[in-house]
């Protein structure tokens, strides 16, 4: 079954399913670019890698897929006391059991993809940035370590694609307002940082055909994100794993509410009869 929604299904990240899909989306672009790219160019993955510890002082760092690795089973209260954790008011004999605390770490892992030019010598010409839920909540080493890379891009180290498919978490910042969509695909090519190009996208309609600029004179390779959204939705049998007749979350606007409700009435049978979106 394909996707009730014509562009980004916002689903597929509200039912928990973002780690799957962002792991997919990054193979189908690496694939997709390294067959359109002259022969002088070549496509690498790569990936950002940090651990998050979990110690006395009581920080948490919360659980963002697809990063996350291992995180603790309960969030720890501030204070450094586990939820379950109880005040002891007799002395300890050799049997008494002793509630304790344990350092947990967080493994966050985000994969992204580069361009490079071979010839003469390996020379960064592209990055294209997925963003992911941890990149999008400040002041987290998510959000610290993203941002560094970002700031260099858009002064003019590389041209640079970034693609937001998520409605939740904060948007990256900018001198100028973001179009008001739920999503969004920048571009800023290297010669003319920090001016970009944006490309609002919906869930309403398909998704937009993107620039991906080469080193000059080769010409821009145009990227066509809404076929690897469907292909992925259909052979990851994500109709079968999505509850379309539970809330949305985040939730939508009112405008936004009434019509994915809408469309998920005429789109899904199971989905009759249930939310589609809360109002905000």
């Amino acid at each position: 079954m394909k996707s009730p929604f014509p562009g980004m299904d916002p689903y597929i990240e509200s039912r928990g399913l973002w780690g799957d899909f962002h792991t997919k989306l990054i193979g189908d672009l690496e694939r997709t670019l390294a067959a359109a790219l002259p022969e002088r160019y070549f496509v690498s993955t790569g990936e950002r890698s940090y651990i998050v510890l979990v110690g006395e002082d009581g920080k948490v760092a919360h659980p963002f897929l697809p990063d996350v690795g291992i995180r603790s089973s309960e969030p720890v209260p501030v204070g450094g006391q586990s939820a379950t954790a109880t005040a002891v008011a007799e002395p300890q004999t050799a049997s008494t059991p002793v509630q304790m605390q344990a350092f947990v770490d967080e493994h966050f892992r985000e994969n992204f993809i580069e361009i490079y030019e071979a010839e003469p010598e390996e020379r960064l010409v592209t990055c294209i940035e997925v963003l992911s839920p941890s990149n999008k909540r400040p002041n987290t080493e998510g959000w610290d370590i993203y941002q560094r890379k970002r700031n260099t891009l858009l002064l003019g180290a590389a041209n640079f694609v970034e693609i937001d498919l998520l409605r939740g978490g904060q948007r990256m910042p900018m001198l100028s307002r973001w179009p008001n969509s739920p999503y969004y695909i920048l571009m800023c090519r290297r010669r003319r940082a920090p001016y970009c190009t944006a490309w609002p996208a919906y869930f309403r309609e398909r998704l937009p055909v993107v620039t991906v600029p080469l080193d000059d004179p080769d010409p821009d390779i145009k990227l066509d994100l809404q076929p690897m959204v469907e292909a992925i939705y259909e052979r990851s049998r994500y109709s079968r794993r999505i509850d379309y007749s539970r809330a949305l979350n985040p939730p939508c606007a009112a405008e936004e509410s009434a019509w994915l409700a809408d469309q998920l009435r005429t789109r899904v049978p199971q989905a009759q009869g249930g939310e589609a979106g809360s109002q905000k």
